[in-house]
């Protein structure tokens, strides 16, 4: 397997790099170097004659050219900037991103040769480069080791460790391997885990999950799994359906999972044991994508996009919400974006008016929906979900202008859909939110960007 190291200038990449491949007994590979091979120039001649952009595209090139057997590859400071850099270096490969801090940084890449990219000083340069990058680099990573105040051996003997043993936490696997008995799950799969968290030779080495109650319904498992395969990645994908948040996160914590998707009842309860969430996150006050580099566990939303998506073309109607949960604080959050103006209706009125208050929208109980005749109809409850054949809407209450999306999408077509369509009005099925907002999940987990069209072959 190829072993990319990713990372700022000054992290110890190349000096890291050489070591690894050493011990591993691999060819080292320098993006640098390779360009400055290509192009018979050395790296600040290029800057100055062909500038930053002239130097991207070599860079693309070179990254384009590796060679996909086994080796040890460092990559420029920037190249995970670029999307197509991501997907032609994750391929076939484990991404580890070097971390220090930017006075570390500063210190370590002071006396330099490469111009400066902002024309700051040094330490303003990498204070401000590095808060453009970090979400790049945390997303095309698999693992983050830090540099700070390890040597470069310190740092290729974790490197090798964890390509040897995975990435379970030392002391603490136990405790996880105990909770992943318990969890219901067919033979074969458990079979298949067993193989990954064993580190059994030629399995995948890293492993990514749905967490719900229930989740084994999930089409996720079969779109993620044959999108690892698509892109050559080294992960399995499983269902955790289990009851508590708080042991699937302690237990994802401890087995070093890189990725979590998180359903119903969780979104909202899984914040706490969190270490970081993503302002979108925040302000929706639910996290349906959890991921993990370096033991730091990081929450984001992508459900909002996953119903915006679908209903750009509506910008401005009048837009009803049906629910107050989580998924229903991302369907207004969502419609807001599109200057929409919303009412959430629920059951439990008080409900509606709470979540309602957050985002200054609308409110009332879900007897007032004929009252509205709105244009928009976000179906943002489990009512509907197999095997509840129910719907929150009567026939009577819909009107052929309507657009109905129901975020349900098992069944494919659900009690309210299947009552939206004999009232002649559009309808948008849940399969079109999960389709956008697992390839937004995929980006957060993985830094490549999923063709849409691919993402409906595949679902």
């Amino acid at each position: 397997m190829r072993v990319v190291l990713t990372g700022f200038r000054g992290t110890g990449k190349t000096t890291v790099g050489k070591i690894l491949a050493a011990k591993l007994g691999l060819p080292f590979v320098d993006t640098d170097r390779l360009i400055e091979d290509r192009v018979g120039r050395k790296i600040p001649r290029v800057f100055r004659e062909e500038g930053e952009i002239g130097f991207r595209r070599m860079e693309r090139e070179a990254i384009a050219s590796l060679p996909g057997g086994d080796s040890v590859v460092s990559a420029g400071g920037g190249a995970v900037i670029d999307p197509v850099n991501v997907e032609n270096l994750r391929r076939g490969s484990l991404v580890f991103l070097l971390q220090a801090g930017e006075e570390t940084l500063s210190a370590r890449i002071g006396m330099s040769d490469r111009p400066s990219l902002t024309g700051r000083p040094v330490a303003e340069e990498v204070g401000e480069l590095l808060r453009e990058r970090r979400p790049a680099y945390l997303r095309a990573a698999d693992f983050c080791v830090s540099t700070e105040s390890a040597t470069p051996e310190e740092v290729a003997d974790l490197i090798e460790g964890i390509l040897r043993d995975g990435p379970a936490m030392p002391g603490h696997r136990e405790a996880g391997l105990a909770l992943i008995e318990k969890i219901p799950m067919d033979g074969g799969e458990r079979e298949v885990l067993a193989s990954v968290l064993s580190r059994k030779a030629g399995v995948p080495l890293g492993l990514c999950g749905i967490a719900g109650y229930p989740c084994s319904h999930s089409k996720s498992p079969v779109l993620w799994n044959r999108l690892f395969a698509r892109y050559e990645l080294p992960y399995h994908y499983t269902a955790l359906e289990w009851p508590n948040i708080g042991e699937v996160v302690g237990a994802a914590r401890e087995l070093g999972i890189r990725g979590l998707s998180v359903t119903i009842p969780f979104k909202e309860k899984v914040m706490p044991f969190l270490d970081t969430i993503d302002p979108e996150a925040r302000e929706i006050g639910a996290v349906n994508t959890v991921v993990q580099c370096g033991g730091v566990l990081r929450g984001y939303n992508t459900d909002w996009v996953g119903i915006r998506t679908p209903v750009e073309d509506l910008g401005g109607a009048q837009a009803v919400v049906l629910g107050a949960g989580g998924a229903a604080a991302a369907a207004v959050y969502a419609l807001r974006s599109l200057n929409m103006e919303v009412t959430v209706l629920n059951r439990t009125e008080e409900n509606a008016v709470r979540l309602a208050a957050r985002f200054g929208v609308h409110a009332g109980p879900l007897s007032s929906f004929r009252d509205i005749h709105p244009d928009l109809v976000v179906n943002a409850t489990s009512v509907g979900m197999d095997p509840d054949r129910s719907s929150l809407l009567a026939a009577g209450d819909l009107e052929k202008e309507m657009t109905v999306f129901d975020l349900v999408y098992t069944p494919p077509e659900t009690p309210l859909l299947a009552i939206a369509r004999s009232a002649g009005c559009r309808i948008i099925a849940g399969t079109e939110m999960f389709i956008h907002q697992a390839r937004e999940q995929f980006f957060h987990v993985t830094g490549i960007r999923v063709p849409e069209g691919l993402a409906r072959e595949l679902v």
